[in-house]
């Protein structure tokens, strides 16, 4: 029978011993750190009137209030369209910043760097901030958070078609080019097959994450199921907001599934 001898380990260089037991210090101190800073003040965390909030809230909000469906329905088909309105333009407003933004499209470092900056700058703004601008700007109106959705979602997906198009296989353009095919002919035959797919995947992602954001920009004024949210806590009408909560759940579940699906397809 035959016997396999296996190699001798490497040795670990006493830096190589040392730096896993660093990298724990350095993160439980950060986590100490972190814990200490923010001063949690325990005692009132636990404290008897929050214990008789959560008891008195907590059976409220697994009890909903289904005579307010038809209008909680209504609010959350606002929320729908406005994220679907907005992940659309921002789709198609992406399509030139992904293609300037692209390496093997655009040889002209400026405009390359100029259109990557802008991305850069789109996403450094979140869409709540956004939002409070476009309300103080139109109003209170469902109009402000199509708007903010659209510039936060154009940064996310300007890249994410960069990164596509920079991907794709240039041996195609090239024989096309080749073959004496002009800049229309190689974008209609060599690179929209190409990019099209993950586009429309990406897009149906965004559209996911639209939809919860939705949520949360009509909090602050942008129309929508948010403003609902508000006004039911307000009033602490709390068995609508378990309504709401459910159906909130409900939608974004089942639009998750119906994409998931869709992507599988489509990649």
């Amino acid at each position: 029978m035959t016997e396999f001898t296996l190699p001798p380990k490497p040795k670990k260089t006493p830096w190589q011993k040392m730096r896993p037991y660093i990298i724990g210090i350095i993160l439980l101190a950060i986590y100490i750190w972190t814990f200490t800073s923010i001063e949690i003040r325990w005692s009132r965390v636990f404290s008897q009137h929050t214990i008789e909030s959560l008891t008195r809230v907590i059976p409220q909000l697994f009890s909903p209030d289904w005579s307010a469906f038809g209008k909680v329905m209504g609010l959350m088909w606002e929320t729908l369209l406005m994220a679907y309105t907005g992940t659309l333009m921002a789709a198609i407003l992406a399509i030139p910043f992904g293609f300037f933004a692209a390496r093997n499209m655009v040889r002209n470092k400026f405009l390359n760097t100029a259109s990557k900056w802008a991305l850069n700058a789109i996403r450094a703004f979140p869409e709540l901030v956004l939002a409070l601008m476009f309300v103080a700007a139109v109003g209170p109106r469902p109009f402000a958070g199509v708007i903010a959705i659209a510039i936060g979602s154009i940064g996310m997906l300007g890249k994410l078609y960069s990164e596509v198009i920079e991907s794709i296989d240039m041996n195609v353009v090239e024989a096309l080019e080749a073959n004496g095919a002009n800049k229309l002919q190689v974008l209609v035959y060599g690179i929209i097959p190409q990019i099209i797919p993950e586009f429309l995947s990406y897009a149906i992602y965004r559209f996911e994450i639209d939809v919860r954001a939705s949520t949360i920009l009509g909090i602050i004024g942008a129309g929508g199921i948010g403003t609902l949210i508000t006004i039911a806590t307000t009033n602490r009408n709390w068995s609508e907001v378990g309504l709401i909560l459910l159906v909130i759940i409900v939608v974004v579940t089942l639009i998750d599934i119906i994409s998931a699906q869709i992507r599988k397809r489509l990649v």
